[in-house]
């Protein structure tokens, strides 16, 4: 039935770049995937005009969930979004050859690409980072986006394991959620085009697309979308002026973010949408009323 579609494009970009939103898995008190509250989720994105989507994200409580949930979340992802926008599918684990098993498993489902995260129970050095990296891209024929987060995983990519990995045919892409925008231009300097990087909502997003990144990849871009966009637009067209003024007002959702757990924060502001998500999976916990208000006044007030 997907086949006889017309309003779906006949091959999708070559290249990634936009606003991808980290989608929340919608889960029911018993832990089970809502997968038509996802659909739903995925296909008002699409309509709001995202470049793409992201299951299984850091906003995707990758780290809460089970593999066969992850397995959920990634075909309701894929099957919802029909070949209208890439699916980049979150790859995570503390393990090689389990990391492996997943890109492969996701790529089979119809991903069109993977994020890879590395979690460290213990530090890892350079070259363990960077040949858990070079195992995933192997294991598959999609674009791999590598993502860090130096103040959450006990690893970071160095300067010169990113120049290397940028070697690699598949690595196309990064994501660093440092707050460390001079970090970012580092990248861009030394790796040029071989490394094209994405924002993170710990960045403002105006900012590295004006340096020369490609897009934002982050969770608030789920209760944000069109605004997001309207942003990545205005900042392709070079239209600064505009651009900086829309990023004042969709800073205070950054602000409001970073104060409260991510994943209740996104689930919050989808319920007030009309998104059945459920509650953050246990042991994190939902926002409680006051929280609930700060981020409705914050939502209200993009209006």
């Amino acid at each position: 039935m997907t086949d006889q579609r017309t309003d779906l494009p006949k091959e999708l970009p070559k290249e990634l770049h936009g606003v991808f939103p980290y989608l929340v898995p919608p889960t029911a008190p018993d832990g089970s995937i809502k997968t038509d509250v996802l659909g739903r989720l995925c296909d008002d994105m699409i309509k709001a005009g995202v470049h793409g989507l992201t299951p299984l994200g850091s906003t995707g409580e990758f780290a809460y969930l089970g593999r066969e949930q992850r397995a959920i979340v990634v075909k309701a992802t894929v099957e919802a979004t029909a070949r209208r926008v890439p699916v980049i599918a979150g790859v995570a684990s503390t393990s090689t050859a389990d990391a492996v098993a997943q890109a492969r498993a996701y790529q089979a489902l119809g991903v069109d690409g993977i994020l890879a995260i590395l979690e460290a129970y213990f530090p890892v050095k350079d070259a363990q980072v960077e040949a858990y990296f070079r195992a995933i891209a192997d294991a598959v024929d999609i674009p791999v986006v590598i993502y860090t987060n130096p103040n959450f995983q006990r690893s970071d990519l160095t300067l010169d394991v990113i120049a290397r990995l940028a070697e690699h045919p598949r690595i196309q892409y990064i994501k660093d959620a440092s707050n460390n925008t001079g970090r970012l231009l580092s990248i861009i300097n030394r790796c040029g085009d071989k490394m094209r990087v994405f924002a993170a909502s710990a960045h403002i997003p105006a900012a590295v697309m004006l340096i020369g990144g490609v897009g934002w990849m982050a969770g608030p871009a789920c209760i944000v979308p069109r605004e997001s966009v309207k942003l990545y637009d205005l900042c392709k067209a070079g239209r600064w002026d505009e651009a900086i003024a829309l990023q004042r007002k969709l800073w205070r959702v950054n602000e409001v973010f970073a104060r409260f757990n991510l994943a209740a924060c996104i689930k919050a502001g989808l319920e007030m949408q009309g998104y059945a998500v459920g509650d953050p999976i246990a042991p994190q916990t939902p926002l409680t009323a006051e929280e609930r208000q700060i981020v409705e006044d914050v939502l209200g007030g993009l209006g």
